[in-house]
């Protein structure tokens, strides 16, 4: 049993009159205007928040926005996000400049039962990042149940994700966060073969450690994006001036001679979409992976190396997906991640498909197959986290079941 499957959901609680604390992702993007691009984050939490209000709670929203560095940043209020808010909920939103102190106390105090207060960024405190026992004691103090709806941080060992919940009676999982859970969990526990993984991406750092533990549970690792430089140059072949991990090469190369000893078939570009740079759109040309010229920057797999990967994906049952398969922003060097995220949508009717992390999810978005995938996970990090094996500390700081 994976030990993330076995927590406690907060419809496992008794909730009515009740304090509850929620931990939310609203790291919204915002406009010049401080006005928000895209409230997908704020909408994934509503069934959560719906269901606590419904019982007879009295909810106080915690979350964070951006990364001031533990400062008080006023442009990265969450107040645009409480009128967001009260514009989405018929419950009435509050909003307190503050997260802990006497000020919210006061707020949490005058609370109605089926009403909100969000607090505000929890990262303007320099004390969360270090999960600091003080400030998680102050957040415990502002309620009686404790829920974690935030599976994008709970790779983050902070105060408001992990502290807080040695402090409350009742510590549990909101329904995003369990959905995230249960959809990463059956990859790593039950995957219908074969099982196809999709990796993109600039970093192969954030990669190794997936790829470890995937290899021999997965069929087939389709390899693109900016990381795949560093395995073609750990193959042997010159990359010109595009994108290389040194650090990892020897681990890159470890991993190819692992992969085939193991059975896992490891699909590399035979083909690069190539330019001086990404400005250099006009000037791109499709070049074959063994002759990228020197003074060219790979930016996009090619036509011939995308149609095995759509051809990976058409026969796989279970796909996940993380990380674009080149610079998508720019159309010259978008027709990689489109074409793989359509195969995808194709897929998801006799197959499992599963994307994680912020760009690709954008992707997904930019190709308008969103409501084709199976899932779609809200952790990037965190999401790579799991799938390597890892405890998340976010999740086992929860009550067991």
């Amino acid at each position: 049993m994976i030990p993330e499957l076995s927590k406690k959901s907060v419809a496992d609680v008794s909730l009515l009159g009740k304090r509850v604390l929620l931990r939310v992702d609203f790291n919204v993007p915002l406009g010049p205007g401080r006005e928000i691009l895209d409230d997908t984050r704020i909408s994934a939490h509503l069934p959560t928040i719906n269901y606590i209000l419904s019982k007879g709670a009295k909810l106080i929203v915690a979350s964070h926005l951006d990364r001031p560095k533990g400062k008080v940043v006023p442009e990265m209020s969450l107040a645009p996000v409480a009128k967001r808010l009260d514009e989405m909920l018929e419950a009435k939103v509050s909003f307190v400049d503050d997260c802990v102190g006497p000020k919210v106390a006061s707020a949490v105090a005058s609370l109605g039962e089926g009403e909100i207060l969000l607090l505000e960024n929890i990262r303007f405190k320099p004390s969360e990042t270090e999960n600091s026992p003080e400030l998680a004691k102050q957040l415990a103090m502002l309620c009686d149940v404790y829920v974690d709806d935030a599976f994008s941080s709970a790779h983050r060992a902070h105060a408001s994700v992990v502290g807080v919940a040695k402090f409350v009676p009742e510590s549990v999982q909101g329904f995003l966060m369990e959905k995230d859970v249960f959809n990463l969990g059956k990859l790593l526990k039950s995957p219908i073969q074969p099982f196809i993984v999709i990796l993109g991406g600039a970093k192969v750092k954030d990669k190794i450690g997936l790829i470890n533990h995937l290899v021999g549970k997965v069929d087939t690792m389709a390899i693109g994006g900016g990381m795949c430089f560093t395995f073609l140059k750990a193959k042997g072949l010159g990359i010109g001036d595009s994108l290389l991990d040194e650090e990892h090469l020897a681990a890159v190369a470890n991993l190819l001679d692992e992969a085939e000893s193991m059975g896992t078939r490891i699909v590399l570009p035979v083909d690069i979409v190539v330019a001086e740079d990404v400005s250099a759109e006009a000037s791109a040309r499709v070049v074959s992976a063994d002759k990228i010229p020197d003074g060219q920057k790979g930016l996009d797999i090619g036509p011939q190396t995308t149609n095995l990967f759509v051809s990976a994906i058409e026969r796989a049952a279970t796909v996940f997906w993380n990380g674009p398969m080149g610079v998508f922003e720019k159309p010259a060097f978008a027709k990689g991640t489109m074409a793989v995220a359509k195969a995808l949508a194709g897929a998801s009717a006799s197959a499992t498909t599963v994307v994680g992390g912020g760009e690709t999810v954008s992707a997904v978005r930019a190709a308008g197959v969103a409501d084709r995938i199976t899932h779609i996970s809200t952790g990037g990090g965190a999401s790579l986290e799991f799938l390597a094996g890892k405890t998340l500390p976010g999740i086992a700081a929860l009550d067991d079941i």
